[in-house]
């Protein structure tokens, strides 16, 4: 099994920038596409970005595109999204996933980095 910590989140300015790290130990030999993922009081959890094993396909929410930049270093077993122009809309706990390559679907969850975006 694969675990996950998130680091990087915390109280920021409308128009900041975090940079968000996911930490994977355990069996990380595997190959896993990687995902970001964020949840609102009351809201249902959404896809922020994901990224392939490989890195060579990238996923992006529209309400994120031009803002947010995922990427990852696979000798690192980590992750990463960087956050700029940040919005107080952006105000969630987001959350590093993992799932096997190719199948579209994620199986590992950190338990979620706190981001607030003051107004």
């Amino acid at each position: 099994q694969v675990q996950l910590v998130e680091s990087g989140g915390g109280l920021v300015q409308t128009g900041g920038s975090l940079r968000l790290s996911c930490a994977a130990s355990g069996r990380t030999s595997s190959n896993y596409d990687m995902g970001w993922f964020r949840q609102a009081p009351g809201k249902e959890r959404d896809l922020v970005a994901a990224i392939t094993w490989s890195g060579r396909s990238i996923h992006y929410a529209d309400f994120v595109k031009g803002r947010f930049t995922i990427s990852r270093d696979n000798a690192k077993n980590a992750v990463y999204l960087q956050m700029n122009s940040l919005k107080p809309e952006d105000t969630a706990v987001y959350y590093c996933a993992a799932g096997s390559s190719g199948r579209g679907s994620f199986n590992y969850w950190g338990p979620g980095t706190q981001v607030t975006v003051s107004s």
